[in-house]
């Protein structure tokens, strides 16, 4: 089985039993990301863009450590506690896409891990 996990440092530590990522057979496969800031190990939730935005930065990293970038994801779940904030999440994350979007499902979920408003994972690719 060809299977590597991927750490970055320059995203948050797993806080549980899981890896960051695990490259398979040219594909990433990335754990939900939330707004955990890799050097202080706060929660960013200064506003629900902010908070999407550590998230997609936290998403970057895992991408470069496996050197890829946000245009190798393939497809994103995005959870969020709030569907109110769905516009807001979505104009932050369209920002890191120059077209050719990755399919993606969003849902409402009714709590995330360290009372996030927001988790996103994806699987990239060549």
């Amino acid at each position: 089985m060809d299977r590597k996990i991927i750490l970055s440092d320059k995203a948050p530590a797993p806080i549980g039993p899981y890896s960051q990522a695990v490259m398979h057979d040219g594909r990433l496969f990335c754990s939900g990301q939330i707004a955990l800031d890799p050097v202080t190990g706060l929660m960013v939730q200064d506003s629900i863009e902010a908070e999407t935005k550590q998230v997609m930065e936290n998403i970057g990293a895992v991408l470069i450590e496996a050197g890829m970038d946000y245009s190798h994801i393939i497809k994103t779940s995005i959870f969020i506690t709030d569907m109110n904030n769905f516009a807001k999440v979505n104009t932050v994350y369209a920002g890191y896409f120059k077209g050719n979007y990755p399919a993606r499902e969003t849902v409402q979920v009714s709590a995330l891990p360290k009372n996030g408003n927001v988790e996103i994972t994806v699987i990239a690719g060549e």
